[in-house]
């Protein structure tokens, strides 16, 4: 998710920063589920601009290797490696510091207890537009020390790490209007990012972007807009390969329109890469919006063994689910393209007796299945543990709040 916990609407916002502008498998509630004034600054301009903080970086991590071998694998094959993931979120996506939006900062020991609790990746929501020089989008070298210290403290921890440029603000809107100030703010901003993490290893999967929507329009996407969508993912893929480094060979995930199942099957294209085999596709899921996401809803049940069927939805259950991660499978898995389902999560509901018991049954469901047919599943969490949140971990403490939940997730690919 990316934007609805920026305004201060506090219930609405807990709920909706689940995932991005609204949720990539779960448009509200459907059944299935802004110019910018500033002038783009020339590639060329922008490229005379970037300053050492976007360098390669000199950090000590374990994960800075120039061996290309590290990168000998296909994107299927590296999905086995990110197993089941976790997001840091509300963190460093948050639109004014990594605490404005009520976390606290990411330490070094939360990273090693969400590795102790059976995790093996973290994906890294960040937006980039903190600035030095915000006419050509230099990226003020405070922040991406800051994010590179996160990204080691998750490595260090032996956790895979997936790195993105979520919402931030809104800005990468995927109309005609939009596209070439789009394109240039996306150049420049990769170049540096892609130059600061260059000689980092196989562990490191840059994410192209988050839920690419037209804010506020949940509906079937029309020719224009996926059409602008694809060529972001395009755009993205041009400048970290053209970088150095590892880049050349570093895996990249790219997203479906709105991250959303259905769109990314109808309207997704993958991007020509010189790279062989490295390229992954993302989707999210968070269906059905009525039980996962809606905190004013009576749908508090789910699937196979809810008691009463008038507090269930009429749709999107195990069946269903099945269906789309099979979908999936069939299009991307069985032809050498890797998955990451980088968001699904269900919101706590404390004050409903029985609901904890279809939540963890849900989380515990769906991250077997999504295992089951070969993708890989990054469950969300916004830091938030109480009524409405989708957190697994005291940010603060790094405890685990939910243990038995963490433990559903966490082994559902033993048993799925």
């Amino acid at each position: 998710m990316s934007h609805l916990n920026k305004s201060g609407i506090a219930a609405l916002a807990l709920v909706l920063s689940a995932c991005g502008s609204g949720g990539g498998g779960a448009s509200p509630p459907v059944a299935s589920a802004s110019s910018q004034a500033s002038s783009m600054a020339s590639s060329t301009s922008v490229s005379s601009s970037i300053d050492s903080s976007s360098e390669p970086s000199s950090s000590h991590s374990s994960a800075v290797s120039s061996e290309p071998g590290d990168f000998d694998i296909s994107s299927v094959a590296l999905t086995q490696k990110l197993g089941i993931g976790w997001n840091l979120g509300n963190t460093l996506e948050a639109v004014g510091g990594e605490t404005a939006w009520g976390n606290p900062k990411a330490t070094p020991e939360l990273m090693q207890a969400v590795k102790a609790a059976g995790f093996d990746s973290v994906r890294i929501p960040v937006a980039w537009s903190q600035f030095s020089d915000p006419a050509n989008f230099i990226i003020e070298s405070a922040w991406i020390d800051r994010v590179e210290e996160v990204v080691n403290d998750a490595l260090e921890a032996d956790l895979y790490v997936m790195m993105n440029m979520h919402w931030d603000g809104g800005w990468m809107q995927p109309t005609y209007a939009e596209q070439d100030y789009v394109l240039g703010r996306m150049d420049a901003l990769w170049e540096q990012i892609a130059l600061r993490f260059a000689d980092y290893d196989e562990r490191l999967v840059f994410a192209c972007t988050n839920e690419v929507m037209v804010e506020g329009d949940y509906g079937t996407p029309t020719e224009e807009y996926y059409t602008v969508q694809n060529g972001y993912n395009q755009q993205c893929v041009d400048t970290v390969r053209a970088t150095g480094g590892n880049n050349p060979h570093r895996f990249l995930a790219v997203q479906g329109f709105n991250t959303n199942i259905d769109h990314t099957l109808s309207f997704f294209t993958l991007p020509e890469d010189p790279a062989d085999d490295k390229l992954l596709v993302e989707v999210h899921y968070y269906d059905p919006y009525n039980f996962t996401l809606n905190n004013e809803s009576q749908v508090t049940q789910w699937g196979d063994e809810a008691e009463d069927l008038s507090k269930t939805e009429t749709w999107a259950n195990e069946a269903h689910a099945d269906e789309q991660f099979g979908r999936m499978q069939e299009r991307f898995v069985d032809q050498g393209i890797g998955v990451i389902l980088g968001e699904y999560g269900a919101i706590h509901r404390p004050n409903i007796d029985h609901h904890q018991r279809y939540q963890i049954y849900w989380n515990e469901y769906i991250t077997a299945s999504v295992l089951e047919h070969g993708l890989v599943p990054v469950v969300w969490d916004n830091g938030v543990t109480g009524n409405t949140g989708l957190g697994l971990f005291d940010r603060a403490s790094a405890e685990q709040a939910y243990p038995e939940l963490i433990e559903a997730i966490t082994g559902a690919g033993v048993n799925p």
